[in-house]
């Protein structure tokens, strides 16, 4: 499954344009790393367990991004992107992009 975020990938014809797929989670930090970043704060400089945790977030966006698409009958996501909101610690992020068959030229 490809998945680009460009409207067309270089080296394949778009053979059918299939719709909307999208892939969403939504996450709760943990309480010690809640603590370990509150601490963080304090002192300045990247929060690397809330980093951790979005990129986390996205690669599992990313991969039920591409399971809606194949069950969709795609085989490639153009004009991928990423959405995301975070409220009392409560992080949701979805991807979302349109499922497309491709074919080699």
């Amino acid at each position: 499954m490809i998945v680009s975020t460009t409207e067309n990938i270089a080296g394949f014809k778009t053979t059918k344009t299939i719709g909307e797929v999208f892939g969403l989670t939504t996450r709760s930090r943990n309480v010690v790393r809640t603590i370990g970043a509150s601490l963080k704060t304090i002192v300045g400089g990247e929060v690397v367990t809330w980093t951790e945790l979005q990129d986390e977030a996205r690669e599992e966006a990313i991969s039920r991004l591409k399971e809606n698409a194949e069950k969709a009958g795609a085989n490639a996501v153009v004009m991928m992107r990423f959405d995301s909101n975070e409220d009392n610690g409560i992080m949701s992020v979805v991807a979302y992009g349109t499922a497309v068959k491709i074919i080699e030229l």
